[in-house]
């Protein structure tokens, strides 16, 4: 049994359509599918990553239209980090952000990396990487019809950050459970407080990694837009998936059972702390019910909510994806 890395983070919305523009436009990712929450079909699920949304690549997006924003507190995953190629690609997207208007802060170096921290417009919390010094786990490939050089592109999810009241039962389940191990700390950036531990995984590097930083002083956090529903963990396939929903039964987890997702298959279950933790498959992938070269064109619906297709479009307001040839 083998946690691979990172595979997916999910985080909420209030607008679908401003969303869109921000990630593929601006971040320059593939809208690789275009759904709806599967338990509320009422609302978008959008999955954007590399040129055909590798695992380790995707990021997603709940659409809540009337959500309050995002409270940052403890007991959340609070930062989200995305690879890029070299230090090269934060200059490149340093300036970047200055013509189009993103806030963000200088490039600074954390748990021996180069970063640049910034916000999206709902004001979520993101990293750029670099993957300059990195070795372990590959990223994906961006998608060569972006409108951001590919050498510059994102390639993936990097370091994901936890901010806990009490970082050791989480580090428990972590270590004891999820087979993590412990790779170092790095100075917080809050004033006073202990380091942010750096736990890894399978092959380590970037996209295996989770920093967990602990902040007693933190009233706890208030989700909104902006914030972040869950991470999710790679592992090989259904086979294996099993013997997690084993293993994490076994160690007194309460936990979702086996949960089919057409596109992955999961399991779910909160550490201690109360974060939403989701183990999913690599496969079978987004390629399976649309063309690769128009993902994300059309509203996908796996085959047990097609034949609520009417109903579904119904509810849901047009969101027109037409990227550019």
């Amino acid at each position: 049994m083998n946690i691979k890395g990172i595979h997916h983070l999910s985080a909420l919305t209030a607008n679908a359509k401003n969303n869109l523009d921000f990630y593929t436009k601006v971040m320059g990712l593939r809208l690789v599918k275009k759904t709806v929450n599967q338990d509320d079909t009422s609302v978008y699920h959008l999955f954007y990553g590399d040129e055909k949304g590798n695992p380790g690549t995707e990021l997603t997006f709940f659409e809540i239209p009337m959500a309050a924003p995002n409270q940052p507190g403890a007991s959340s995953i609070s930062g989200t980090s995305l690879r890029v190629a070299d230090d090269k690609a934060l200059d490149f997207w340093k300036a970047r952000f200055d013509e189009m208007g993103v806030g963000h802060d200088g490039i600074v170096e954390r748990a021996g990396r180069s970063t640049l921290a910034f916000q999206d417009p709902e004001g979520q919390r993101l990293f750029l990487v670099s993957d300059e010094n990195n070795e372990g786990v590959p990223g994906g490939v961006p998608w060569d019809r972006a409108p951001v050089p590919v050498e510059h592109g994102v390639t993936g999810l990097g370091p994901i950050r936890l901010t806990v009241k009490n970082p050791a039962p989480t580090a428990g389940v972590l270590t004891d459970i999820m087979g993590f191990r412990r790779k170092g700390s790095y100075a917080a950036e809050a004033a006073g407080q202990p380091d942010i531990e750096v736990f890894e995984t399978g092959e380590g590097g970037s996209g295996t990694e989770i920093h967990l930083e602990p902040r007693p002083d933190l009233p706890f956090e208030r989700q909104g837009r902006g914030g972040v529903h869950h991470v999710a963990f790679r592992v090989e396939d259904k086979k294996e998936l099993e013997k997690w929903i084993q293993h994490v039964t076994d160690a007194g987890l309460p936990n979702s059972g086996f949960v089919e997702r057409y596109y992955f298959r999961s399991l779910y279950f909160r550490e201690p702390n109360g974060i939403l933790f989701e183990i999913a498959t690599d496969g079978p992938g987004f390629t399976g019910d649309e063309d690769i070269d128009h993902l994300g064109e059309t509203l996908a619906l796996p085959p047990y909510l097609e034949p609520k297709r009417a109903e579904i479009e119904a509810k849901i307001k047009p969101l027109d994806y037409a990227p550019e040839a």
